[in-house]
């Protein structure tokens, strides 16, 4: 190993150890906007299921991920958003533990819940977080605007 290679070496593992100390410092470093995008994400698939409920189907469970992972993380959105999500994740949480203890039970999957309420709720924090994303972003769908390199990738 000649001695010009050394100091690049060297310099190459400083850089490492600096990027995982960053990474540690902060490994759950997310914007509103990807919290925003994985809440809608969540409500979106919600609505198609509420309207599965609505028309007399059973459903094994609602998506709850989004709000589980940033339920303490909303203080940037409005209080009456951050309340439509909190009641919406409560009874969707409530619907899912309900469809759990049934299946457990060998009853299948079933449970109870106010569908309508869970619905006008959806419909708030989906228009909320719409609203939130096109006045941050100025679009309502995920990804935001496009890279340098997304036209040559096709995207």
């Amino acid at each position: 190993m000649s001695s010009v290679n050394i100091p690049v070496i060297i310099a190459a593992i400083a850089v490492i150890v600096i990027w995982i100390i960053i990474r540690k410092r902060n490994p759950f470093s997310v914007s509103p906007t990807q919290i925003v995008n994985t809440l809608l994400s969540d409500v979106r698939i919600n609505l198609r299921l509420i309207d599965v409920v609505l028309q007399g189907e059973q459903i094994k469970r609602f998506s709850i991920i989004g709000m589980k992972t940033y339920n303490n993380s909303l203080d940037f959105l409005k209080k009456s958003v951050r309340e439509a999500l909190l009641e919406t994740y409560a009874i969707a949480q409530d619907y899912n533990q309900q469809v759990t203890e049934s299946h457990a039970k060998g009853a299948g999957y079933t449970g109870t819940i106010d569908a309508q309420r869970m619905k006008d709720r959806l419909r708030q924090s989906k228009s909320g977080l719409e609203d939130w994303l096109m006045s941050h972003t100025g679009t309502i769908e995920p990804g935001g605007k496009g890279g340098i390199f997304d036209s040559l990738l096709g995207r």
